[in-house]
C-alpha cells in the first residue's frame, strides 16, 4: 500500500518532555565560582544541570562551563581504578591495583617519612576546594611542605590586601555594583568569578556607570567596557601610581577617610641607621603616635577625639624626628618620576588620558557621592546619622598579580582607592566575610626548628601571614626550612607556598632532598608548571650514581588522565564533583557575598560506576592508618568513620568552629559558632546545598570600622575581637624586613640577600620593571610580551577536554596586533616560532586590532599532550594547540654567575608568568607545518579507559549507547 501523496503530514512535537524523575541541590565545581545548580537526573542518571535561582552566588545564572558539567561527569578522561606503575616513569605503564593495596603503599611510604623526618613529604594540592583540611592534614602528618596552587595563582593579590587593608579582590571581595558610578576592573581574565561579575556588569551597565577596563587584551569582559585601556603587560603599577599623582597634586582625595580609618596619621621615626628607623613612634603601652592638633602635642593615634595632623615634621621624647606616614605617601607619589608625562610612554598610554581619568576618578567620587539614609555606629562608639560612600569601585585579579612587581602593584591599587574613601565604603569595593581580618591576618607559618618532630604534629598551620623576619622558617645559618623556599629570605611573605618551586628544588636537592612528592589535582608535568618539558625531566630524571629516580616517589590523585599521571608511581583514582560530600567553607573559600555569610556542601547526587573514592576519603583513611592524632581516638580507630562527610559534621577546629557553620549546635539552631550538629549535612540538603546568614543593614558597609558588624563578627567566629580593623597605607612589617637586611635584628639574611630584600621590602608600594626582561643581556632581541588569559568557557585542562566546551575551543591561536605583524611580515594563519631566552615554540597567528602593539597572547591550556584526557591523537588540541609554557623559566635568567632566584615576585613567590619576554618570526616558507611544537610522544591511556568514540552526543548514556 503506497501513502497518499496528497496527504497533509501533521508532526506531533513535545514542547515540554519528561527532562527527569527527581531533581538534586549541589553546588558547581566548573570553576571557582561555586554556583549553585539544579541537577535533574532520570533513571538515575543525569540529565541536565541548571542554576539554581535561590543560590546567593548565581541566582540561577548558569555559563557554559556549568550546563557542560554533565559531560564532565561522562567524560572518557575518568579514571576507573587505582594504578601502580610498573615501567618507567613518564612511560605510561601501569597495573591496576586494589584500594587496599593502593592505600596499604601510600601508608607505608608516608609512614617511613613521618618516623625519620616529616620534612621528607611534599604535600601540595592544585585547584581542589578543600584546603582547610589538606593544610590541617599536613600539619598533623607534621610537614610544613603543603600549599595549593596560590603561589603560582594570585599571592600577590591575597597578601597586598591582606597586608594592607584586612581583605582583597579575587574572592575576598566584590564592587558595590548597585552604587558604583565609576568602575575599574584591572587584569581580570573571563573565566574568574564569571556569574557574579557578569551579572555585576549587567547592572552597572544597566544604571548607566562608567566601566573602565585596563587590560593588554581586549577581550570577554573587557570588550563590553566603556573604555579600554590597553596598556604594556607589567606597567599597571605604573598607571595606578600616576594616577595617585594627580588626585594627590590636585587634592582630591578623603582626608577624612584617611585620618578616621588607616594609618595615615601615626608617626614615622625618621633615623636613618638606627634600629628603629621607619617604624611607627608608640608610647609607653605600644599604641601608635599621631601629632594632635587640638592638642599641639604628642597623642596615642587611636584616640578617637584626637585631631591628627597628616603632614609635618615633629619631635619625638626623646628628641628624634618623625613624620605622619600620609607625609612619606605624599613625597613619593607627587614626584616626578610619577607624573603621566614620565610614565605614559612606558605604560603604553598616553599622558593626557592617564590625567583624565584620574580626573574623571575624583569626579566620580566627589561630585557623584552617595548616601544611604541608614545610621550605624563606629567602633568607638560614634553614632553615623547616614551611610556617606564615594562610588568608585575597582577589581583586579591574575593580570596584575602574576608579575615580579605584582605584589607592589596590587598594594598600589589598595592605596589608590584609600586616597579616595572608597574601601567598603557605598560605591566602592565591599568586603566579603570572613573579611575584613586584622592586617595582616595573626596567623604564623609552623615549620621552624623545635616544631617539627619524627612521628608528631605540627605546633601549628604549614601557612601563615609573618610580620618580622623572626617569622621565617629558616635555619640559623639562613637556609630555607621548606622545599618550594617559602617564608625563607628567597620569598619571606609566601602567604600561599610557591607550589611552582617544589619540583625544581626536590630535583636538585635544594634545600634538601625528599622521599615523597604527593598531589593533587595538580598537573604539573604540563600546564600548572612554569616549564613542561624541564618538569617531565625532573620528574623522570635519576641519580647517576644510584640509578634512582631523584624524586624518589610520586603518589597523585585526580579523576582524569591528565598528563601528570604518567609520571606518578601510584595514582589514587578521584570521583567527579557529582559523585561525593564536599564543602566550600568559612576556613577556606566560601561563598559569601558582602550583605551576608554562606557557605555550601556538594552532596553526591550519583554513585560511581568505578572502582573511585574521593580523594578525602582517601586522605583521611590513610590518615586513620598513619595514626595522625587529629584522625584517630586514643585506642587507634578512625575519629571520623563515616569518612569525610563525618568529619565536615563533627570536625572542630576551634570549639564550637567547624568546617561548616550553617545549622550548628545539637538542634541546628545556632549559626557560625556552636557544638557539632550530627545531622548538619541533611539540614544543608534540605536547604538546597546552602547556608546564609543575611546581615542587618547597619552591618553591610564600613565593616573595618563598623561596631555591630565586628561584634556580629565575633559571633559568628569569624574574627576573635571586636577591634578596628586599619587600613596600612603604610606597612611596618615590610619595613622590620629592610631593618633587617640592614643588620638590625636577631634574624638577618645572608650577605647574598640582603640588597635585595631591602630594596623590594619598601613600606609604601614602588614601581619596577618586571625582572625578566630588565635581566636579559640583549632586550632588543625579546622586544614582545607574551601573557596568557584563561577563556570563559574553560577552567584550566578541565574545561578543555569536555565535549561540548570543546566546540568552542578546540585549539588555540597566537594572538597578535594586526598593525605590528604586518610591519613583520606576518598574515593571517601564517606559521610562527616563538622564542624566549629559555625556550622555542611553533604556532598559528591569528590578527587582532584589541591588543596591546607589544603583546602577543593565547588562551591557556587549551593545547594537550597527545593521549592524554581521553581525547584522539588527531585531536586539535593535541596538534594545533600549544602553551606558552614551554617558554617561561622557573628561575630567572642568569647573570653574572650568581645566585638564581625564582622567576617570581621577591616579597611573596608568586610565579611571574606574565613577565615574558619574546621575538616572533615568521616560520621558513619552505616549511610553515601544520603542527605546534614542541611534539612530544603520545601516552598511552591508563589501564581501564575506554576510547571514546568519534562523537561524544549527549544522551547516549541514558539510552544504552557508546558514551565512554
Amino acid at each position: 500500500m503506497f501513502s497518499n501523496p496528497l496527504e497533509t503530514v501533521s508532526e506531533v512535537v513535545e514542547t515540554s518532555p519528561a527532562v527527569s524523575d527527581s531533581v538534586a541541590y549541589t553546588t558547581c565545581y566548573m570553576c571557582a565560582c561555586r554556583c549553585g545548580i539544579k541537577v535533574h537526573l532520570k533513571d538515575g542518571k543525569i540529565r541536565y544541570i541548571e542554576g539554581n535561582r535561590n543560590h546567593p552566588v548565581n541566582k540561577g545564572v548558569l555559563c557554559a562551563k556549568g550546563s557542560a558539567g554533565i559531560m564532565q561527569h561522562y567524560s572518557p578522561a575518568r579514571l576507573t581504578k587505582p594504578l601502580k606503575r610498573v615501567g618507567p616513569r613518564g612511560s605510561g605503564e601501569f597495573q591496576e591495583i586494589e584500594w587496599e593495596e593502593a592505600l596499604s603503599t601510600a601508608a607505608q611510604w608516608l609512614g617511613d617519612v613521618r618516623k625519620t623526618d616529616p620534612r621528607k613529604l611534599a604535600f601540595f594540592t592544585g585547584r581542589d576546594q578543600s584546603q582547610s583540611l589538606t593544610g590541617w592534614w599536613a600539619s598533623q602528618f607534621g610537614t610544613p611542605n603543603h600549599a595549593a596552587h596560590g603561589g603560582f595563582c594570585s599571592v600577590n593579590m591575597a597578601a597586598a590586601g591582606l597586608y594592607t587593608i584586612g581583605g582583597s579582590f579575587w574572592e575576598f571581595g566584590e564592587p558595590d555594583w548597585e552604587h558604583t558610578e565609576y568602575f575599574m576592573m584591572f587584569g581580570v581574565a573571563e573565566d574568574h568569578d564569571s556569574n557574579p561579575i557578569k551579572m555585576g556588569l549587567g547592572t552597572i551597565k544597566t544604571r548607566g556607570a562608567k566601566f573602565v577596563s585596563v587590560n593588554p587584551v581586549k577581550t570577554g569582559y573587557s570588550a563590553i567596557a566603556d573604555e579600554w585601556v590597553g596598556i604594556r603587560p607589567g606597567t599597571d603599577g605604573l598607571f595606578v601610581m600616576a594616577l595617585m599623582h594627580e588626585l594627590l597634586k590636585a587634592r582630591r582625595v578623603d582626608l577624612d577617610y584617611l585620618v578616621r580609618y588607616t594609618n595615615a596619621p601615626w608617626l614615622v621615626i625618621q633615623d636613618p641607621g638606627a634600629a628603629d628607623h621607619g617604624l611607627f613612634a608608640r608610647d609607653a603601652e605600644g599604641a601608635p603616635l599621631c601629632f594632635d592638633k587640638k592638642a599641639g602635642a604628642l597623642a596615642n593615634a587611636m584616640t578617637a577625639e584626637v585631631a591628627p595632623a597628616l603632614v609635618g615634621e615633629h619631635t619625638l621624647a626623646d628628641g628624634r624626628k618623625a613624620v605622619p606616614a600620609f607625609q612619606l605617601l605624599y613625597d613619593r607619589y607627587t614626584a616626578d618620576e610619577y607624573a603621566p608625562d614620565a610614565v605614559a610612554e612606558r605604560c603604553g598610554l598616553d599622558a593626557d588620558r592617564i590625567r583624565r581619568i584620574a580626573a574623571e576618578l575624583a569626579h566620580a567620587a566627589f561630585e557623584k557621592e552617595v548616601v544611604i539614609d541608614q545610621p550605624w555606629t563606629d567602633w568607638a562608639g560614634r553614632r553615623h546619622e547616614k551611610m556617606i560612600g564615594r562610588p568608585v569601585a575597582m577589581h583586579a585579579m591574575r593580570g596584575i598579580s602574576a608579575h615580579s612587581n605584582g605584589f607592589h602593584t596590587c598594594r598600589a591599587l589598595h592605596l589608590l582607592q584609600l586616597l579616595l574613601g572608597s574601601i567598603d565604603a557605598p560605591g566602592g569595593f565591599r568586603y566579603k566575610p570572613p573579611f575584613p581580618r586584622p592586617v595582616p591576618p595573626p596567623l604564623k607559618p609552623a615549620g621552624k626548628a623545635g616544631q617539627i618532630e619524627p612521628g608528631k604534629p605540627m605546633a601549628g598551620p604549614p601557612l601563615g601571614f609573618p610580620t618580622s623576619p623572626e617569622d621565617l622558617l629558616v635555619e640559623a645559618d639562613g637556609t630555607p626550612r621548606r622545599i618550594d623556599k617559602a617564608y625563607s629570605w628567597d620569598a619571606p611573605v609566601a602567604a600561599h607556598g610557591m607550589m611552582h618551586m617544589v619540583i625544581q628544588n626536590a630535583w636538585a636537592g635544594d634545600p634538601y632532598p625528599i622521599d615523597v612528592l604527593f598531589m593533587y589535582m595538580a598537573n604539573m608535568s604540563w600546564n600548572s608548571s612554569m616549564n613542561s618539558a624541564g618538569t617531565m625531566k625532573m620528574l623522570t630524571d635519576k641519580d647517576p650514581e644510584t640509578g634512582e629516580y631523584k624524586i624518589p616517589k610520586i603518589i597523585y590523585s585526580d579523576a582524569y588522565a591528565s598528563e601528570m599521571v604518567s609520571y606518578a608511581d601510584l595514582i589514587l583514582p578521584d570521583t567527579t564533583y557529582l559523585e561525593r560530600w564536599d564543602c566550600i567553607s568559612l576556613l577556606d573559600r566560601p561563598i559569601c557575598d558582602a550583605d551576608g555569610a554562606a557557605d555550601s556542601i556538594r552532596q553526591p547526587v550519583v554513585q560511581p560506576d568505578r572502582d573511585v573514592r574521593p580523594f578525602q576519603d582517601a586522605l583521611i583513611e590513610i590518615g586513620v592508618r598513619l595514626g595522625l592524632p587529629g584522625l584517630t581516638k586514643d585506642d587507634g580507630t578512625a575519629k571520623y568513620p563515616g569518612g569525610y562527610p563525618d568529619y565536615l559534621a563533627n570536625h572542630e577546629r576551634a570549639p564550637g568552629v567547624g568546617p561548616l557553620a550553617g545549622f550548628r549546635g545539637v538542634d541546628g539552631t545556632k549559626e557560625g559558632k556552636g557544638e557539632p550538629n550530627p545531622d548538619q549535612l541533611q539540614r544543608y540538603v534540605d536547604n538546597q546545598c546552602f547556608w546564609r546568614h543575611e546581615f542587618a543593614p547597619s552591618e553591610r558597609y564600613f565593616k573595618h570600622a563598623n561596631k555591630e558588624y565586628l561584634e556580629k563578627a565575633v559571633s559568628l567566629g569569624l574574627i576573635g575581637a571586636a577591634n578596628p580593623i586599619i587600613h596600612q597605607i603604610y606597612s611596618e612589617p615590610l619595613q622590620t624586613f629592610r631593618l633587617a637586611a640592614e643588620g638590625h635584628g636577631p634574624v638577618v639574611p645572608p650577605e647574598h640577600h640582603r640588597e635585595r630584600v631591602k630594596t623590594y621590602f619598601d613600606p609604601l608600594p614602588f614601581w619596577y620593571a618586571p625582572f625578566e626582561g630588565e635581566m636579559l643581556d640583549e632586550q632588543d632581541s625579546f622586544p614582545m610580551h607574551a601573557i596568557t588569559q584563561r577563556p570563559a568557557a574553560m577552567y584550566h585542562s578541565w574545561g578543555s577536554m569536555n565535549a561540548w566546551l570543546r566546540q568552542i575551543h578546540g585549539l588555540n591561536r597566537l594572538y597578535m596586533s594586526r598593525q605590528r605583524a604586518t610591519e613583520m611580515g606576518i598574515g593571517e594563519d601564517d606559521w610562527v616560532h616563538v622564542t624566549s631566552h629559555h625556550g622555542r615554540i611553533k604556532a598559528q597567528v591569528q590578527l587582532m586590532e584589541g591588543v596591546n602593539p607589544d603583546t602577543v597572547w593565547t588562551w591557556n591550556a587549551i593545547g594537550k599532550r597527545k593521549g592524554a584526557w581521553g581525547l584522539d591523537p588527531k585531536a586539535p588540541e593535541a596538534n594545533k594547540g600549544f602553551l606558552l609554557n614551554h617558554l617561561i623559566s622557573e628561575l630567572l635568567p642568569p647573570k653574572g654567575g650568581g645566585y638564581r632566584y625564582a622567576n617570581a615576585d621577591p616579597v611573596t613567590g608568586q610565579a611571574a608568568w606574565y613577565d615574558l619576554r619574546v621575538r616572533i618570526e615568521r616560520a621558513e616558507a619552505d616549511a610553515p607545518g601544520s603542527e605546534a611544537e614542541p611534539r612530544f610522544a603520545p601516552l598511552p591511556k591508563p589501564p581501564g579507559g575506554k576510547a571514546g568514540p568519534g562523537t561524544l552526543r549527549y544522551g547516549a548514556k541514558i539510552k544504552g549507547e557508546a558514551a565512554e
